[in-house]
């Protein structure tokens, strides 16, 4: 027998048989070749099912008379010839069915240098320090967040991320600075997908894996199959087809096994918010402080130095590919989920109170290689367990307070940013001029000018502060043009991100004594009354905008009070927030709309402390 690419020829005494097509019989059901016999000059050629014996009766007997022979010595090579290609479609299905990358196996020092990474005091100021190294300047929460996510692929209910920015503030750099770190079989990358492409892969092409769209955009069609396979951990389709065997048209069934970690990037700020509500959206910082760290590096990289660093680079993101290797697929418990507290003002903090215990559970299993897991008796015998620290509540808490608190917002992070950028625009000029904030009239190219924005972002970031009523507008003197009036009296505003009615970890630590584990993030010990736990490393400390600190920390948002161990969960203690002194701005007039978001986050807390039994001063 001889194989050349699809060809396969077998010969018997004087007769040569030669088969064509068997690499498209992927189904044990069926085996349907070209078949040509010839003997000498005469020979025969047909396509048909081998398997169908009406139709190999019909072959043998033309192919008898072709080739002089007697019909039983055609059948009994098409016998032969059937068995050697039952033999050869058995193996190709085998070969199709097996995994397509094999495990990657690390050397004992490969291993060593992975655990010694897994087992650091300070791994999460490692991660830090690494991005830093690896040329990704600044953006650090975004950066562990997007780390965690990629972890979290392991879980049962991995974390899905939208990078938001304009064009070319780096969402992409971003991306790809976070796949760099994932091991390249646990990946899956596309510039675009189709409406269907999805619920065609293999059954389990994206279990437990990363897929990555470069742009929001080019997955638009596949948005609803996206929104399933993250929701629902696996998508099914019933397609109909055509029977090969009876060329009926019959009903087929493909699924697609998650679950999976999804990666977005998009330039758009209004977001679908079916989407948004299943992501979190991690939005790039594009201060001028940030262009000139990126400006900085940039220049770096020429030198000599910045070509060692490239050099280091790649040592450093094999470190972290074989780390993530060594994260097993663990379940995750969370003693504390009881007493966790979260805001429940509106609806969809359904989802983002989900998002934020998916991301306690993928900081617990980042660091499962500094606990011990515990057996768990299941129904299939013991299985290895990890339990949730209240450290990685405390970092879970800092995270959430970024991100969620995003989320929580009616602006989108870059119209919030350009608001605030605009409130300080007003104050400047309301001083220069000795006008008071309602009296200050700016035109959008005297905004253009002082923030340095392009014309574009002026007009959609301003148009969107109109339509909600922050920004009011003025017909200008010349009949033509419009002037503006900002209404935002800066209420509620701290200059950065927060997330209200966390639980406080402190809290845990007292009821849970014995819980507590110590310095197992690279923070404070446990329970020693000390600020709770930084990450940061070679970059300085890191500290978030924190939701709900430790109990030292008497200037947060909001705080909660524990209590005696038990099934009812904390009961919140909401602190004044800042702007919510019952005082009314000296712009505020009868009959005009003062818009602040300090209001909404006061109803906020109101109901937070209406849930838990308690009153909150005004």
């Amino acid at each position: 027998m001889q194989v050349h690419g699809d060809e396969i020829v077998i010969v018997r005494g004087d007769r040569r048989w030669r088969v064509r097509g068997l690499s498209k019989n992927m189904s044990y059901e069926l085996l349907k070749v070209n078949v040509l016999a010839s003997r000498g000059e005469g020979f025969h050629v047909d396509t048909f099912d081998l398997y169908s014996a009406q139709r190999r009766a019909a072959f043998i007997k033309q192919a008898a008379v072709e080739l002089g022979l007697r019909e039983d010595v055609v059948k009994a090579d098409l016998g032969r010839v059937l068995l050697k290609l039952e033999e050869l479609q058995d193996e190709q299905i085998r070969r199709a069915l097996a995994p397509k990358e094999p495990a990657v196996e690390l050397t004992p020092e490969e291993r060593a240098e992975a655990l010694s990474l897994l087992r650091s005091p300070d791994l999460l100021g490692r991660i830090l320090g690494d991005f830093e190294r690896c040329g990704v300047v600044g953006e650090e929460t975004n950066k562990l967040v997007g780390y965690l996510a990629a972890v979290s692929r392991k879980l049962d209910k991995p974390l899905a991320v939208l990078i938001q920015s304009s064009s070319a503030a780096g969402k992409s750099a971003l991306l790809e600075a976070v796949l760099a770190f994932v091991p390249a079989e646990e990946k899956v990358k596309y510039s675009a997908m189709t409406g269907q492409s999805l619920f065609y892969m293999g059954e389990t092409d994206l279990r437990h894996k990363v897929l990555a769209i470069a742009e929001e955009a080019g997955a638009e069609r596949a948005a609803y199959a996206l929104k399933l396979l993250q929701s629902e951990g696996e998508l099914a389709i019933a397609s109909t087809g055509k029977d090969p065997s009876t060329g009926r048209l019959v009903t087929h069934e493909y699924r697609v096994q998650g679950p999976v970690a999804v990666f977005l990037t998009t330039t758009s700020i209004a977001i679908d918010a079916e989407l948004q509500n299943r992501c979190i959206v991690l939005t790039v910082d594009e201060d001028r402080a940030q262009t000139r760290a990126i400006h900085r590096r940039q220049r770096e990289l020429r030198t000599q130095e910045g070509y060692l660093i490239k050099r280091e680079r790649e040592r450093l993101l094999k470190l972290h590919q074989n780390a993530q290797r060594l994260l097993r697929r663990l379940p995750v418990f969370n003693p504390y989920a009881r007493r966790l507290t979260f805001l429940d003002d509106k609806t969809r903090t359904r989802r983002d109170h989900d998002k934020y215990l998916d991301l306690i559970e993928a900081i617990a299993l980042l660091h499962q290689h500094q606990r011990a897991p515990r057996s768990v008796a299941a129904g299939g015998g013991p299985v290895q367990a990890l339990d949730v620290t209240p450290e990685d509540i405390a970092v879970a808490n800092r995270l959430a307070g970024e991100v969620l608190g995003r989320s929580l917002d009616e602006l989108p992070p870059q119209t919030r940013r350009f608001l605030e950028l605009l409130e300080a625009f007003v104050a400047q000029r309301g001083a220069a001029l000795k006008l008071d904030r309602a009296d200050v009239r700016f035109s959008r190219r005297e905004v253009r000018e002082h923030t340095g924005w392009s014309y574009d972002q002026i007009r959609v970031h301003l148009d969107r502060l109109v339509e909600l009523e922050y920004v009011l507008t003025h017909r200008g003197g010349r009949g033509q043009s419009f002037e503006y009036e900002l209404l935002y009296d800066g209420k509620g505003k701290d200059g950065k991100p927060f997330l209200v009615g966390l639980i406080d970890v402190e809290a845990l630590r007292r009821d849970f004594p014995a819980e507590a584990t110590t310095g197992c993030l690279g923070g404070a010990e446990a329970g020693s009354g000390s600020a709770a736990p930084e990450f940061g490393g070679p970059l300085g400390g890191h500290r978030g905008p924190v939701g709900a600190s430790s109990g030292s920390d008497s200037d947060g948002p909001a705080a909660a009070t524990g209590q005696v161990p038990g099934d009812e969960p904390a009961k919140v203690s909401p602190k004044m927030l800042p702007g919510d002194n019952g005082e009314k701005h000296p712009s505020y007039r009868p009959g005009r709309r003062s818009i602040g978001a300090g209001a909404a986050k006061t109803e906020a807390a109101f109901s937070l402390a209406a849930a838990a039994g308690e009153g909150v001063r005004r």
